[in-house]
């Protein structure tokens, strides 16, 4: 397991074979043993197999093509929902409509999430986190029916490898590891530990075919801008909102 998880990639293309359900319910089931906060179980698992289904989700993140090409896309949600009407019909009274429950739900479905990846990856499937699902929440809501109280966190496609991609370069683990209490960063640490992402080829040719000095730039001005972040925060708090969160 251990292997599984030093040598994963991203699988982005998948072959036509279909996941037998057999399959696919062992992996659930494997997911839904994740920790969670006071057994609550917090969270819901929407399966997406319809083509017609697809070619709705599919906007929902931007249209990248392996969510249509997957057999399957799963969209985890926080979900206080289920946990709300099993309390109102047991005479007691919910207190989750705020935003710290809304945080314990979607660590919930984040566990459960990658739960969900390690099992697929142990069985020979590949996936694909779409970290497009929180920017879109709204219309996910509406594509797949979420009633109040469920937010959409993460989503993810999977389906049998059609690629053998390289695999992406992580940080050293000294760059995350802190020794019983938090050690901020030097310039000269920073300096070492962005080295070698900053040395990769291709990165060296996605600063220059974008114009820009540092591969931090590509970040700032072009993958993650602040005026987008601004954007979709305030849209992700609308849908709290709407949602009962807030």
């Amino acid at each position: 397991m251990i292997d599984i998880l030093k040598n994963r990639k991203t699988i982005r293309k998948y072959t036509n074979q279909a996941i037998e359900e057999d399959v696919l319910i062992d992996i659930l089931e494997a997911g839904v043993r994740a920790s969670t906060t006071g057994n609550m179980q917090v969270y819901s698992i929407v399966v997406t197999k319809d083509d017609a289904m697809k070619e709705k989700l599919a906007p929902c993140h931007f249209n990248q093509p392996m969510v249509k090409q997957a057999p399957v896309t799963l969209t985890f949600c926080a979900d206080f929902n289920r946990f709300n009407l099993w309390c109102q019909q047991n005479n007691a009274e919910p207190g989750y409509d705020n935003f710290l429950s809304f945080v314990t739900a979607a660590i919930d479905a984040l566990l459960v999430a990658q739960n969900v990846c390690v099992a697929a990856e142990s069985k020979g499937l590949g996936i694909c986190y779409l970290g497009t699902t929180t920017y879109m929440a709204d219309k996910i809501i509406d594509v797949l029916k979420l009633p109040n109280g469920v937010v959409p966190i993460t989503t993810v496609t999977l389906g049998y490898p059609d690629e053998d991609p390289a695999q992406i370069d992580r940080l050293p683990l000294e760059a995350v590891l802190h020794q019983e209490t938090y050690k901020d960063y030097t310039q000269e640490q920073i300096s070492k530990l962005y080295a070698t992402k900053e040395s990769l080829e291709e990165n060296i040719a996605f600063v220059k075919e974008n114009g820009k000095e540092t591969l931090a730039q590509i970040f700032t001005d072009v993958r993650y801008k602040k005026a987008d972040n601004e954007h979709f925060s305030k849209q992700l708090l609308g849908v709290l909102k709407a949602q009962g969160f807030m």
